[in-house]
């Protein structure tokens, strides 16, 4: 059962509060005293320029080799086939121009090696029109 207090006002009348107790379940808890999952760690903001160019650096490395490693195949295949000399070594040179972006890429020149997948690719392209 609950506690009650009689409190007598000035007029005569029985006033009766129920007595408070502290139940910490009922508190809500604080949010500044929450514990943080990533706290200790460094977050990363989406805008911060630094993590941008990293990301360009590797995006344009990753799809440089990428694509390399995918017209070195080619040209190995057309090699082996009856394709005409021509068809092998446009892939092998889109390759090569590839592996540079990958490289230019890495060092930082995130535009020029942009371009060079795109004409690397063009010329796999001209290669497989070839066939």
């Amino acid at each position: 059962m609950s506690e009650r207090q009689d409190v007598s006002g000035p007029v005569g009348q029985d006033v009766s509060e129920p007595a408070q107790e502290e139940d910490p379940a009922d508190e809500a808890p604080d949010p500044a005293q929450e514990e943080d999952p990533t706290q200790g760690e460094d977050p990363v903001e989406e805008d911060d320029p630094t993590h941008e160019v990293r990301r360009a650096r590797w995006a344009a490395a990753g799809t440089g080799a990428l694509l390399a490693l995918a017209g070195l195949a080619a040209a190995a295949l057309r090699a082996t086939g009856s394709a005409p000399a021509l068809v092998p070594a446009a892939y092998a040179v889109g390759a090569a121009v590839c592996a540079l972006a990958a490289f230019v890429g890495s060092q930082g020149r995130t535009r020029r090696a942009l371009w060079l997948l795109v004409a690397g690719v063009m010329v796999m392209a001209f290669g497989d029109q070839s066939d």
